[in-house]
C-alpha cells in the first residue's frame, strides 16, 4: 500500500486536467485508486431514478474521483502550492511543507 501524502481536510489546488487552477477542500480519499474527491470541481451530472430519497429524481451534480497526481497541496503560510515532506518529531512521524518548513 502506498503513503499519500495528501489527506482529507487538506485544501489543495489543481495542477493538471479540465479543472486546473480550481482550489478546494479534499472531502475523501481513496488510498487504492490513488484518487480523492475535491469540493466544488470535477462535477459530472449522475441521472437518478425517483426515490424515497430523491421524490423527484432528474439529473445531479455531484463530485468525481480525481488523480492525486493531479492535486498539489496549498501550503498554509504562503497560500501557494508546495510539496509535502515527512519527517519524525519526537516519536511521531509528521507532514510538512518543503516551502516554509512548517508542520501540517
Amino acid at each position: 500500500m502506498t503513503k499519500l501524502k495528501i489527506k482529507s481536510g487538506d485544501i489543495v489546488r489543481v495542477i493538471a486536467g479540465d479543472h486546473k487552477g480550481a482550489e478546494g477542500k479534499v472531502l475523501r480519499v481513496f488510498i487504492d485508486a490513488n484518487k480523492a474527491i475535491v469540493e466544488g470541481t470535477n462535477m459530472v451530472s449522475v441521472h437518478t431514478k425517483p426515490s424515497a430519497k430523491n421524490p423527484q429524481g432528474g439529473i445531479v451534480k455531484k463530485e468525481a474521483p480525481i488523480q492525486v497526481s493531479n492535486l498539489s497541496l496549498i501550503d498554509p503560510k504562503s497560500k501557494k502550492a508546495t510539496k509535502v515532506g515527512f519527517k519524525v518529531e519526537g516519536d511521531k512521524k509528521v507532514r510538512f511543507s518543503k516551502k516554509s518548513n512548517q508542520v501540517l
